[in-house]
């Protein structure tokens, strides 16, 4: 047992919207609760740092394009390999945001 409790239904609609997120796209923290219609940046946060690991996690950003903290180089490496649009060390908001199955 590692300790951490199953996903909570909100959980679960975060991992699964993230999982959608398309390779060289990016969601921001807000902007998945915002999708969601539920919870906010933070919330998503703590869903990602506890259950995310499954999940395409170097798609989820701060709002300003900046990787997840802790995980620079790998979420880098990953933007590079998927051809993710960049402006220095940050995801490019403008042409790197997804907004949706709808795009």
């Amino acid at each position: 047992m590692n300790g951490v409790s199953d996903p909570t239904p909100f959980a679960e609609r975060v991992l699964d919207l993230v999982d959608r997120i398309p390779a060289g796209k990016v969601m921001s923290y807000g902007d998945v609760a915002e999708y969601l219609a539920e919870g906010g940046p933070r919330q998503v946060g703590r869903v990602m740092a506890t259950w995310g690991g499954g999940v395409p996690w170097w798609r989820v950003v701060r709002a300003d394009g900046r990787p997840v903290i802790g995980h620079e180089s790998r979420c880098l490496a990953r933007w590079r390999a998927e051809g993710t649009p960049m402006r220095g060390e940050r995801a490019d908001m403008r042409t790197a945001r997804w907004t949706g199955d709808h795009q």
